[in-house]
């Protein structure tokens, strides 16, 4: 399955799609897979597209487990809004890494601050602005067109272009997460 780890490279020349079989697989696997395995496909499914490790992952899901409402979707907002995820939400970049090598330089500011933490969670209300010596960068200027080309800035972020800033005016619905997952199995592999 695309994992959209490489921004517009999954979209135009995925290697996905010139291959027959799954990568590092001569031939398809024989038989079902276990409950067990469906299970952890899906939860490690998702932790590569946000590019954690497993402990701050089951950091995040313990979170997620004690906080009001449905864990699965918790875990799914928590993810969501971490920095490095508004910054490609926003159309800063191509691409998740991008992100995050962008807040790690500290190009990113967060109400008014620079932030060099990819993982800080943001909550609503809270201003994203990017360096404006940056605005001529070319991965910049690629994110930017890629954004307003596909129209893939999602209605719980509001975007002002001149400054190059947004704001998160509330917590996503469930439909308006990036991640093509199923929260229910991961939940289901960690309550095991």
């Amino acid at each position: 399955m695309k994992l959209f780890l490489k921004g517009d490279k999954c979209f135009t020349r995925c290697v996905l799609e010139k291959r027959g079989t799954p990568p590092g697989m001569a031939r398809p696997q024989r038989g079902k897979m276990s409950e067990y395995a469906v299970r952890l496909r899906e939860k490690q499914k998702l932790r590569r597209m946000v590019s954690m490790t497993e402990r701050p992952f089951e950091h995040l899901f313990r979170k997620a487990s004690k906080a009001t409402g449905k864990t699965g979707e918790a875990l799914l907002q928590y993810l969501e809004f971490r920095l490095d995820n508004i910054v490609r939400r926003l159309g800063f970049c191509m691409s998740l890494k991008t992100a995050r090598q962008m807040v790690l330089h500290g190009h990113v500011r967060v109400n008014g601050q620079v932030l060099n933490i990819p993982s800080f969670g943001l909550k609503p209300g809270d201003h994203v602005s990017l360096d404006p010596a940056l605005k001529e960068n070319l991965a910049v200027k690629l994110g930017l067109e890629a954004a307003d080309k596909k129209g893939i800035r999602p209605s719980f972020l509001e975007f002002n272009a001149q400054e190059l800033t947004g704001k998160l005016l509330r917590m996503p619905a469930r439909e308006e997460i990036s991640f093509p997952v199923q929260e229910q199995l991961v939940v289901e592999y960690y309550s095991k």
